[in-house]
């Protein structure tokens, strides 16, 4: 690595940019670090960033007051999976359908009212 840069082990990735800075102790804290990357105080790969999660891997680089962080992955680094979209569609196996309810009751003609 570069002499200039200071390397950061990531141990899980991605880590979003503005845990990053707190991680980092370049924020007092999560309010502080979204302030300063909205405020564009903040580089990423060579860029000004104002995205506060922004999703930071091993191989960015991060730039913040006048020091260049580069971010490389932990021989044991523990990569987490996205989550599903809540649209998004799985298959389930078929269920069995339970019996209908009757829609309208036989004696009043009224509908069933269920409260839970």
């Amino acid at each position: 690595m570069n002499d200039d840069m200071i390397e950061v082990q990531l141990e899980e990735e991605p880590i979003e940019l503005c845990k990053l800075l707190k991680v980092l102790d370049l924020a007092e804290g999560g309010g502080h670090a979204k302030l300063l990357i909205a405020d564009g105080y903040v580089g990423v790969n060579g860029e000004v960033c104002t995205q506060k999660r922004k999703k930071m891997r091993a191989g960015d680089t991060l730039y913040f007051n006048g020091e260049l962080f580069a971010l490389s992955a932990a021989e044991n680094m523990v990569q987490r999976q996205p989550k599903p979209h809540p649209e998004a569609k799985t298959h389930t196996p078929a269920k069995k359908q339970k019996a209908k309810k009757p829609q309208r009751d036989e004696r009043t003609g009224r509908k069933p009212i269920s409260f839970g």
